[in-house]
Parts: C-alpha cells; structure tokens; sequence
C-alpha cells in the first residue's frame, strides 16, 4: 500500500495502464459512437499510453524526468479525440507531480483539478456527457477529501465509474446507442490501473455499467445521424516551430472548416486534431501555422463497412496528379514523374476552369491537386471543390512552391489508400524549405528592408529576407541560411535568366560548406525567378 508516489510507482502506472488499455480495447472501440461511430477510441488510448510507455523508459528515473516523459510521450503519440484530451490530461497531472520527488495525496489531488482543467481547455467546444465529464467528476469528488493516497485514488476511481454511467443521460447519441462515452471508460481503465499499483488491488476493475455494447450496430448509424454527420475526414498532425499566437490563429481557421477540434501543446509543440470535408485546407492553415508533420487522415467511411456504398463499373479508376509548373522544365519532371501538368505560375495564374479541365482529362477516380504556387492555392480548391460535385474524389495539397510539389509526387503512391497517400504527400511538401530567387520591379518596403527596382531578392518561404545586387551571392546565402536548420538533399532549379553553370557553381558552395549533404540541379525555365531552392 503505497503512501506516496514516486518516479517508480509513475512508471508502474504508465506500463499498468498501457497493458489494461490493450485488455479493453475491442471493449472500448466496441463503445465509440461520439462524436462519430468510427470504432477506433480503444485502439487510439493504446497507442497514446504506448507512446508514454516508450518515453518514460527512455528517461532518467526521477519524478520530474519521468512526469515530462509522460506528458510529452502522450502529446508526441496521441490518436484521435480521446488520445488528445488524454495527452492533456496526463500532462496537467505531470505538472503538479513534477515538483517533488515523492507526491502525497494532497499532490494527486491537485494533480487531477489541473489534468481537468487542462482537458476542458484543450477543446474548443467542450460537450458534457464525454472524457470531459468523467475528468471533471472525479477531480471534484476528491478535491477537498482529506485522506491518505489510497483512500484518495479510490475516491477518484469510483467517482469516475459513476460520472461514466451518467454520461448517456448528459448525451442524447450515447442514449440512441445504448452505450457509455468510449473515451470516459478509457479513462476509468487507466484510474483502475492507478488503484492496482498503489493499493495492490482494484475491486471495481472491469466492472462498468450495464450500458455497454450496442444490440445491433443500427444503433451507430442513429447515433452518426444526431452526431458529427457533416464531416467525412478526421485530420491529424503534429505542429512545430509555430508561436502561441501562430497557434490561436490556427484554431479559428479551423473552427471555421470543421468541428470535434482539439488543440494541445505547449512551447513550439502541439497536437492538431479536427473533423473537416477539405484536408487540403487544414494542412493548409497548418502550414501558416508553423511546419505539421506525422500528418494522418482518416476516412470515417472506410471505417464503417457496413456503410460503404457500392462502387458503380462505370466510374473512372486509378489515381492522378495534377501539378501546376511554371516552366517547360519543371512542367517536364511533373510529366516524367506521372503528373497531368497545368502551365502557369507567379504572374501568370492557372483560371479555375485550367485546373477542373485538367482534373476531368487525368480520367482517374481520385485526383490530387498540386498548386505549387501561394495565389494558385485559392484557385485549386475552388477547381476541387467544383470536381466534387461531378463526382470526382479530389484532394489539394496546399504546396506553395514547385519545390514542394516535387517532394510531394515523391512520394505518391497509388497504392496507398487515398487519404493515408494525400497525408503522406501533404507531410513531405511541408517537410521541405523553399526558396526563392528574383528581381525586384519597383521600391517597395519589405521585411528585409527598402528594396528597389533592379534589386536582387531572396525570398524565404514566400518573405524577403535578402537585399542583394548580384543572384548567386544572393542564392548562396539563402541558401546557407535553408541549411543552417540542417538538411539531407538541396534541390536548385534555374530559370530560364540563368545557365546551368551558376547551379553547379551554387552545387559547389554548398559542398564546401555543408558536405552531408546532396546536391541536384534542374534547369527548370521558369520565367522571373532565375532560382527557385529547395531544402528536405
């Protein structure tokens, strides 16, 4: 019978609650209908205390080595709604335990006000009757018991198991579906997993109210029907390099495509999580947010069989790329990597009508759009959206650059269901820096300063960040500056103003001064920018 908490007892609990999690899994998946029936709330607590598992084993053994571990291990691995709210949960818990080397009973109390509060905060708009509700309530039972440890987890263990077998009286879909909310269980299996570790047994566990599973899965459909019926697509990603106002600007542009939004993190670090219809737009507005990476995207249908239509003999088959290129040789390796190629770029914009004839002509089921280009961005998802309704499957990855595009198409695969394919190619474009060469036309202000016409421009993920008068000493710098992050393959595609020997001479420098890394060169002939560089 443990009076304290130690770092030990924490690692006990992070490998208890992974191993009941495993054991309840189909149990809990089994309970999934809010905010959608997708089936997968089990599957996803596993894999997020899979990931604190991995990093609390990975840490050094004291409490506040141990604490980040977990909470950082649930924010790096978190899948799905739950799994987030979880993540926050688990890291409101860490910040108070994280303060001594052993946490008393008044420590876990307060521990779980803070993982409540963290969990409501995390939502944008909280629903009673969820994880939410079971958090809260037994926070709140325990808040001003006065009570050893054991008595303490028990109180909360308990106060947990009854808020669960009220959440279908607080939330309608639950009640049609005749099930408790799946993420609150989850939470009172992790709960039960605390009371073995700390009083050596658990008398409650695996006792959950008589609301469990579903007769038949009609039930489900009821349930998606009154729920979140109105978006086809679960987005996820993990956000880096991006400021806490970067991440609040991020939040209303995705309150705005969707809903069941979930925002989590702290200091450069988040786990996105929304249901939306347009990916592209929420990789997107991630993009402007800082870099998304490990980005997936479910297709709630394919995780409901018994809700799949049939698909019609008559449709078309297979998958396209179509990408729009600035210049003949850049449109040539979009066309040499398979891609139905649009001609068009900075000052000469592919029209909506361009890209939909292009989507029609590649005669494929699924189309991906490449617009390769910050102003062509708008004009491909309204060319997607106008596909959509003639029944094409359509997806934009909001690449800004041709160089983007080609770290896209890299890894396209066909073979890929269409969703997992448009999140790989979406996470390669952002994983790449890009930047740009040009000459400036006329003085204007920039953030690198006053620039007038004549001047040479190096341009930075679409920001002036170089003045200069001459375009390799221009090109070299940025370029130096892409590479300073680090960096394993440098792409330089010249223009149709410049020749192939200033790419081998910008080849060179960089050989020189960052040999790890690989060079290729491509004359692209793109018109006004003599340098477009790419950094992956």
């Amino acid at each position: 019978m443990l009076e304290v908490l130690d770092a030990e007892a924490v690692r006990r609990w992070c490998a208890a609650g992974r191993e009941a999690l495993l054991a309840a899994r189909t149990e809990i998946d089994d309970l999934n209908v809010y905010p959608v029936p997708d089936g997968d709330t089990g599957t996803n607590l596993l894999l997020t205390m899979e990931s604190v598992e991995r990093h609390v084993a990975g840490a050094p053994a004291d409490m506040a080595a141990t604490t980040r571990a977990m909470a950082h291990g649930a924010l790096m691995g978190a899948r799905g709604n739950s799994g987030v709210i979880l993540s926050q949960h688990l890291r409101g818990l860490a910040e108070v335990l994280a303060v001594a080397e052993t946490a008393s009973a008044a420590d876990l109390r307060r521990g779980l006000t803070r993982a409540a509060e963290l969990c409501y905060s995390a939502v944008a708009t909280p629903v009673e009757g969820t994880l939410l509700t079971v958090a809260r309530e037994a926070a709140e039972a325990v808040a001003g018991l006065e009570a050893g440890l054991p008595e303490v987890v028990r109180g909360a263990r308990a106060a947990a198991a009854r808020s669960l077998a009220r959440t279908p009286d607080l939330l309608p879909q639950l009640k049609a579906a005749g099930v408790v909310d799946a993420g609150g269980r989850g939470l009172c299996v992790l709960l039960e997993a605390l009371e073995r570790v700390v009083t050596g047994e658990c008398a409650a566990a695996g006792l959950v109210p008589q609301l469990l599973v579903p007769r038949d899965r009609s039930g489900l459909v009821a349930a998606r029907e009154a729920g979140s019926d109105a978006f086809a697509y679960e987005v996820q990603f993990l956000l880096r390099d991006t400021t806490d106002a970067d991440v609040e600007d991020l939040k209303d542009s995705l309150a705005g495509l969707g809903d069941s939004l979930v925002v989590v993190g702290g200091d450069g670090l988040f786990n996105v999580h929304v249901h939306v219809n347009d990916v592209g737009a929420a990789v997107e507005a991630g993009l402007d947010a800082g870099r998304p990476f490990r980005i997936t995207v479910t297709r709630f249908d394919d995780q409901m069989a018994d809700e799949r239509l049939p698909v019609m003999n008559e449709r078309p088959v297979g998958r396209a790329v179509v990408a729009v290129a600035p210049g003949e040789g850049l449109a040539s390796l979009f066309r040499q990597a398979g891609a139905e190629v649009v001609l068009g770029g900075p000052t000469s914009n592919p029209s909506t009508a361009e890209l939909l004839d292009a989507v029609r002509r590649a005669g494929a089921a699924e189309v991906v759009l490449l617009p390769n280009d910050v102003n062509s961005l708008g004009v491909a998802s309204a060319a997607a959206s106008s596909a959509r309704d003639e029944g094409w499957s359509v997806a934009v990855v909001p690449t800004r650059s041709s160089l983007q595009g080609l770290a896209a198409l890299a890894v396209a695969d066909a073979e890929r269901p269409f969703a997992d394919d448009v999140a790989s190619m979406a996470e390669a474009a952002g994983s790449t820096r890009w930047g740009e060469v040009t000459t400036a036309v006329r003085e204007a202000a920039t953030s690198a300063g006053i620039c007038r016409a004549g001047d040479v421009l190096g341009l930075l993920e679409g920001d002036v960040v170089l003045i200069g008068d001459d375009v390799e000493a221009v090109g070299a710098e940025l370029l130096h500056r892409m590479l300073l992050g680090g960096g394993e393959l440098v792409t330089v595609v010249t223009g149709e103003q410049a020749g192939p020997a200033l790419a081998d001479r910008l080849a060179d420098q960089v050989a020189r001064a960052h040999p790890a890394a690989e060079v290729v060169t491509y004359a692209g002939g793109q018109p006004h920018y003599p340098l477009l560089l790419g950094v992956e």
